[in-house]
């Protein structure tokens, strides 16, 4: 046996050390029909992983298996190239014809690359030049527009990333957003990419796609591909832009003319306390006199040897926010190595990226934007003496520059990404990788509100927080107060896997199989607050100096008593793709995985998922046609999960503080159950299947794709209301929900016109969904098959509702009054709930079903000219179909309160005496339909400008040049993701129009 060993030893390695020998150092470059270097290019040995990317002047180096292999050629707009190797030449130019689009190019899926035009799954891409230009912080931003049936919605403060949804809402709690991995790592913070870095972006939207990475990947898995350095050549490159930006829209708010005109006509008077005959615009005094401005500077390095590359960055991006004390700074550091030994056969890399940034916000900032538009215009900013003017007898009535001026809120973050791979070449066409990765994010929060702030307390000072949360009083302490916490999250990931890509005639194999071991630490850290400060220039930076212990009653905050959790994914994978003839292509993936945040009965969750394309351009009776030039039919169906959104330990039953009582004269603590256990929480499913038709047409001139989804989810975990003797907490947390998503994606692009001197490509994207909760019980459940929700706790509108959760609506579905005119009195009347009209409707019996915050179509449209050395790219983007519930237009819609708050310009013509005016109702729903000019940038490229600059290019971009819609908000682009959709709620932060210049240029 020992020795039949040896001779299998001896023979494998023999066999092995043979085939590397017999490998073949080949060297090319890649050129348009012109001749011009295509960049960026994949070259790619047929019927093996073994591939390479070209570098800035088309060129490439590879060692190939053999002297007679075939290459495999493809560049985005181009036809793909086959070349076979002629044993006696190591050097080949080859030219691509331009032509064909996406469905040729190479995309990266789990575990693995494939061609676009052998995908049987559901897939965009987007290369890094063509994400959206400006001053952008996040990924989301960058695909806002680009992908049908993605819908990012931003907002204009530079600390907020966007929020992303593909394919509709597929769960009720918090976890909505995609799943990113960054060059193979799963789970990246995406905010320590740098823009400049990106070299495509893959979006993988049906669960066959996506079902390799099993429970995190129900909401979409969005891949990110990073720069890498050439073998051939060195190179450095910097970029910058300089931008400025301005609010693009405010609320027409009455100035003091305006509103003492409107006083005057409906007999109403000013408190002393409030008219100091002023005239002050209270949106514009709190923001930045001459515009917030912005900067970006990108510098990288990049080269290479015979065996081994290297890329080193370093951006650094500020950006201010139009709001005064609203600031954002960031400096990404990235290097990535690539090492080659064993004749290339194995290639080592570190990835290592730290991203530090600084976020300054504005103190009590959704109480600012709220004060900002209900002060009375009458009112000065400051006295006569140079104080601030505040009137306290008023309650709940601040003024916004004094809440900024006298207050920190501040956070600085560091995040670590580093990475180790291996990939190891061996014979019968396998390849064996182990990837190593830790992420660690460590954050430093701090806010302080001096003396100043105690004032507030008796006037009344409730916060403003973001729908669906629900307002609560807030107490500043003595002699000012502050909070300091520090916390850090680490990620570490160990995943090992085999692939195996081999060629039977015309058959052809691609296969993965693997295990992955991941381990969350978050909320490692402390929190602490105190009050009562000798002076107030400590800001939060010295808490001991505080004496919170002589102020009656103060209770220091030590933060979230559930902050820390420990999780753990345990997982197996596999994956299969056959090809027959590339004609036949079929694709089935399982992914087996183990959490420790599940009840202990359902720890463990298969993912399965199949798909086939039938590639019709391939058969016989297509030859002898010359409109397609590729037309691929594909379906799918696959399973996918959702494990985030909620605790680590929220299967888990806990105990802890319920307040104190009194005993024998004493105060004393009281504890308790405060979480019930839960031991059959289990996965949240969502299936998908997926019917997509891909086409090329007029020798590559129009290509495009069309795809119709239908998702469901089952087991949606939510914390439900429970009968307090069954379940002594009233809480629990279980599967019972089910949710649907309906609906079709259509992406069309088009190489208008292509002459020596003016090319014109076009690309129209759209997607319509439709969304419903389907079901919404629990054995343990109360509340039947609804819950009412969205309660912004306006002045008169104490337990008002906007939104519901029922079965068969969808998600964001508004559930208000409805308006019914005015009457003989002029006072605003409603219909109730049996048809007949009142005007003292019951909140909640009297409401209706009036429209839902769900979009009905996306459209991303982009247009890219060319002439001679200028292009111009023009991008617009469009909602349509979605409703707002302008909360804010209610509260602002009180023409009876017009001596203590300001109102609308629009309520001029309301009568003091219609004390319904403001109530929450289909008066304040709107059509939030809006298309907007999001892009447009002019830019000339030099081309080479002496011996040592390869390129020199300029540009001038304008974010949001323009945008139609019929919403009387300040913009349409209202909070599209959460669980309260399309609510306006007296928190909007402005939206911007930027002009920018930029510059590129590669050494």
């Amino acid at each position: 046996m020992e020795k039949l060993k040896l001779l299998l030893l001896v023979f494998f390695l023999g066999f092995s050390i043979s085939s590397w020998a017999q490998k073949t150092e080949i060297s090319g470059v890649v050129q348009d029909e012109k001749g011009m270097p295509l960049p960026a290019a994949n070259v790619l040995e047929s019927g093996t992983p073994n591939n390479i990317v070209t570098d800035f002047d088309g060129k490439f180096k590879m060692t190939v298996s053999n002297k007679n292999a075939i290459l495999i050629i493809s560049f985005i707009g181009f036809d793909e190239q086959r070349l076979k190797l002629d044993g006696s030449k190591t050097n080949y130019t080859i030219k691509l014809n331009s032509g064909s689009t996406n469905l040729e190019q190479v995309v990266v899926v789990g575990y693995g690359k494939g061609s676009r035009k052998n995908l049987t799954t559901a897939v965009a891409s987007i290369k890094g030049d063509q994400l959206n230009r400006g001053v952008i912080s996040d990924v989301g931003q960058m695909l806002q527009g680009k992908v049908s049936g993605l819908n990012v919605s931003t907002s204009g403060d530079p600390t907020k990333q966007s929020s992303v949804v593909l394919r509709g809402v597929s769960t009720l709690n918090g976890s909505q957003g995609p799943f990113y991995v960054v060059d193979g790592i799963p789970g990246v913070d995406i905010s320590v990419i740098a823009s400049e870095d990106i070299v495509s972006i893959d979006v993988l939207k049906d669960a066959a796609a996506t079902a390799i990475y099993g429970n995190r990947a129900a909401n979409g898995v969005i891949m990110v591909t990073t720069k890498k350095g050439s073998k051939d050549r060195s190179q450095i490159t910097y970029s910058n832009y300089f931008g400025v930006e301005n609010v693009s829209n405010q609320l027409d708010m009455m100035d003091a003319n305006q509103l003492r005109a409107f006083t005057v006509k409906n007999n109403l008077n000013f408190t002393p306390e409030n008219d100091k005959g002023a005239n002050t615009d209270w949106q514009k005094a709190i923001l930045r006199n001459s515009g917030a401005q912005s900067s970006s500077h990108n510098l990288s390095l990049s080269g290479g040897g015979e065996h081994g590359n290297y890329f080193a960055s370093v951006t650094a991006v500020n950006k201010e926010g139009v709001l005064l004390s609203s600031d954002f700074s960031r400096i990404i550091a990235r290097l990535a190595v690539e090492q080659f030994a064993f004749d290339d056969n194995l290639k080592i890399g570190l990835n290592v990226t730290n991203s530090n940034t600084k976020y300054t916000n504005v103190p009590q900032r959704n109480t600012v934007l709220q004060q900002s538009i209900s002060h009375l215009p009458v009112s000065p900013i400051r006295n006569a003496d140079g104080s601030f003017f505040e009137n306290f007898i008023q309650t709940s009535y601040f003024n916004p520059v004094a809440l900024i001026e006298h207050g920190d809120d501040d956070t600085k973050t560091n995040n670590f990404v580093g990475s180790l791979t291996a990939e190891l070449k061996l014979p019968y066409g396998f390849s064996y990788n182990l990837n190593l990765s830790y992420q660690q994010l460590n954050s430093l929060h701090g806010e302080f509100y001096d003396s100043y702030y105690q004032q507030y307390n008796s006037a009344t000072f409730y916060n403003n927080p973001d729908p669906p949360q629900v307002k609560q009083l807030v107490n500043f302490g003595v002699n000012g107060s502050a909070m300091r916490n520090s916390y850090q999250n680490s990620n570490t990931i160990v995943e090992s896997f085999l692939n195996w890509d081999r060629t039977f005639g015309d058959h052809k194999i691609k296969a993965v199989i693997g295990y992955s071991w991941q381990e969350d630490i978050l909320g490692d850290g402390f929190q602490a607050s105190a009050t009562n400060f000798p002076v107030d220039n400590v800001s939060y930076n010295n808490l001991a100096l505080s004496n919170y212990t002589s102020v009656n009653g103060y209770v220091v905050n030590f933060g979230d008593s559930k902050a820390y959790q420990k999780r753990r994914l345990i997982s197996q994978f596999a994956r299969l793709n056959y090809n027959y003839k590339d004609k036949y292509l079929l694709q089935g993936t399982i992914r087996r995985d183990g959490g420790s945040v599940f009840g202990t009965n359902n720890q463990w969750g298969y993912f399965p998922s199949v798909g086939g394309a039938w590639r019709i351009d391939k058969e016989g009776f297509m030859k002898n046609q010359n409109v397609f030039s590729d037309l691929k039919l594909r379906g799918s169906w696959g399973q996918t999960g959702n494990s985030s959104g909620f605790n680590a330990y929220t299967a888990q039953f806990i105990s802890g503080s319920l307040g104190t009582f009194y005993y024998n004269g004493q105060q004393m603590g009281a504890y308790g159950p405060n979480q019930a256990a839960n031991p059959d929480l289990k996965w949240e499913k969502t299936a998908t299947a997926n019917l997509g038709l891909d086409f090329t047409i007029l020798k590559g001139r129009v290509s495009g794709s069309v795809d119709v989804y239908e998702k469901k989810t089952t087991d949606m975990i939510f914390n439900y209301a429970v009968n307090p003797v069954l379940v002594p907490v009233g809480t629990i947390v279980a599967n019972g929900g089910n949710m649907s998503n309906r609906g079709i994606e259509g992406s069309l692009s088009i190489n208008a016109i292509k002459t020596k001197n003016f090319s014109w490509s076009t690309t129209v994207n759209g997607s319509t969904n439709k969304n419903e909760i389907t079901k919404l019980k629990n054995p343990l459940f109360v509340g039947g098959d609804s819950i009412r929700r969205v309660q912004p706790d306006g002045g008169g509108q104490t337990g008002s509702t906007l939104q519901i959760f029922k079965e068969g609506k969808p998600l964001g579905q508004f559930f208000t009054l409805q308006y019914a005119g005015k009457n003989a009195n002029g006072v605003s009347q409603y219909v109730a709930r049996d048809g007949s009209l009142t005007t003292t409707p019951a909140i909640g019996t009297d409401y209706h079903y009036a429209g839902s915050a769900q979009p009905k179509f996306l459209l991303g449209w982009d247009n890219n000219f060319t002439y001679k050395k200028f292009d111009l790219n023009i991008f617009f983007r469009g909602v349509f179909g979605n409703k707002i519930f302008n909360a804010t237009r209610a509260d602002l819609f009180r023409p009876s309160t017009a001596m203590t708050t300001n109102i609308l310009v629009d309520a001029q013509n309301e009568s003091p005496n219609d004390l319904n005016a403001y109530k929450y109702s289909t008066r304040f729903i709107e059509d939030g339909s809006y298309l907007r000019l999001d892009n447009l940038t002019l830019g000339y490229d030099f081309g080479k400008v002496g011996k040592y600059i390869k390129k020199i290019r300029i540009y001038e971009t304008v974010n949001n040049l323009f945008v139609i819609t019929k919403y009387t908000g300040i913009d349409p682009e209202i909070e599209q993701g959460g669980t309260a959709p399309g609510v306006d709620s007296n928190n909007f932060y402005p939206k911007t129009r930027t002009f920018l210049f930029g510059l590129n240029v590669i050494f």
